[in-house]
């Protein structure tokens, strides 16, 4: 009986391609970073609601390792977003969970100039994950901000840039130090504080 128990064993094995004790075929999967979670409040923004949602909708869709969200409460966000009458001002990132909270203004006087409300929001979040702008940039490019013009309205991050957040939070399990932030100013040069 032992002896053919065995023999069915053999067979099942030999028929699905597998034997005892040898490696699989297939390499096992690399292991993925930790997701990190970055919430956000918006209510102090409530015209660019649309936007925002967008901007970090095409945030999460190219980046793997972390995600925005919706804060549950305004205290307990990482970052927010403030309307403002000037130009978009932002914490230059990456800012962690648990760390000091990051602030993006929203400039209505750049959505007065004909800049995209979305590209706006969707740039000014890149700042927070830690990307400096790049006005030389193509339109292609999310961080090349306002350099293209008021023509431009992609709002979504190019692969390499994706890339570049995906390495400033590989690895980021806990909140880093409390560091000195500075704030990034989109406003053209010739209007730059």
């Amino acid at each position: 009986m032992i002896r053919r128990v065995a023999a069915v064993a053999a067979l099942v094995a030999a028929t699905l391609g597998v034997t005892a004790g040898a490696a699989s075929a297939h390499p096992a999967p690399e292991p993925r970073a930790a997701v990190v979670t970055l919430t956000y409040d918006a209510s102090r923004a409530p015209q660019w609601a649309d936007a925002i949602a967008q901007g970090a909708k095409n945030w999460n869709a190219a980046d793997h390792n972390v995600r925005l969200a919706p804060a549950s409460s305004s205290s307990s966000a990482d970052f927010v977003y403030v309307a403002t009458t000037g130009w978009p001002q932002t914490t230059l990132g990456p800012i962690v969970p648990g760390g000091r909270t990051g602030q993006v203004q929203l400039g209505q006087e750049a959505v007065d100039e004909g800049y995209d409300m979305t590209r706006i929001a969707a740039h000014e979040t890149g700042h927070i994950l830690g990307l400096p702008d790049d006005y030389t940039g193509p339109c292609s490019e999310l961080m090349s901000g306002h350099g293209p013009g008021t023509s431009c309205t992609n709002a979504k991050p190019n692969a390499a840039e994706a890339a570049q957040v995906d390495r400033n939070y590989a690895g980021t399990t806990a909140a880093a130090p409390s560091l000195p932030r500075r704030t990034v100013v989109d406003a053209p040069p010739a209007l730059a504080p």
